[in-house]
């Protein structure tokens, strides 16, 4: 691992946790607007993790050599694991809050919600850094998939906080404050591959069998909720440019090398 991977790595993780302040922008922007742009970019977000996995992730794993099959299995370990790691948070947040006190302790949704979206973008960290150690390239495509599928995400964080009844420069800071995660699951990434061999395949797969559950089991579905009313040409159109975008990733790196 050479010094220019570190400081790529990190900063595609910087990048990512600039993103939750980019919604601070959104508080300014009128709800009718934020309505109508909101289910093109869980669109666009569809179409670029799909396209990271199937393009990027999957193939680059398999061309480094690793058994077919066993690419294929951490594929579904990375989408049963993403599976099991939501229906916990799930609970936590089912459980955190007593009948009684949920109207008395408003924010207690909004804490839980924070816990949750820490683990996420600890996560997160830990693909960058695990796709920037695989190839330079794939941690820029890598990169940019967390980055657009955590634009609607950290839209709907604020609103979550704001709604619980936190000041909106309070709710903006502590969303970036946690976004920052992503940073800590970087530089520990980083920090391991010092000292033991990481199976980048595995790691791959895992990033895949990921960006799939979360791109087919949580952002497809809000596109069917009745309440976007999204039509289906232009959920189309805003799917297939998150896939061109990254088929475009993959054709700039076929030139440099």
């Amino acid at each position: 691992m050479d010094w220019l991977t570190i400081i790529f790595a990190m900063a595609g993780a910087l990048l990512v946790s600039l993103v939750a302040l980019c919604s601070a922008f959104v508080l300014v922007v009128k709800e009718t607007t934020l309505a109508r742009w909101m289910p093109r970019l869980i669109a666009l977000a569809v179409g670029v993790l799909l396209g990271d996995a199937f393009l990027h992730l999957l193939p680059d794993a398999l061309e480094s050599g690793a058994n077919t099959s066993s690419v294929f299995l951490w594929t579904l370990a990375g989408i049963v694991v993403f599976y099991f790691i939501e229906q916990i948070l799930h609970w936590r947040h089912d459980h955190a809050i007593l009948p009684d006190e949920m109207k008395k302790r408003p924010k207690s949704y909004a804490n839980m919600n924070l816990l949750g979206d820490g683990a996420h973008n600890f996560v997160d960290g830990v693909l960058i850094a695990g796709s920037f150690l695989a190839d330079p390239m794939l941690g820029v495509a890598t990169t940019i998939a967390i980055v657009i599928h955590e634009i609607p995400q950290e839209i709907s964080d604020i609103a979550v906080l704001i709604h619980s009844g936190y000041e909106k420069k309070q709710a903006v800071l502590i969303n970036f404050l946690c976004a920052c995660a992503c940073i800590v699951g970087a530089a520990l990434t980083l920090l391991v591959a010092q000292f033991m061999t990481i199976s980048l395949p595995a790691l791959l797969a895992l990033t895949a069998g990921g960006f799939i559950y979360i791109a087919t089991s949580d952002l497809i579905p809000l596109l069917r909720n009745a309440e976007i009313r999204l039509p289906l040409p232009v959920q189309a159109l805003a799917t297939i440019t998150g896939i061109a975008c990254m088929q475009s990733i993959l054709w700039l790196e076929l030139l440099i090398r």
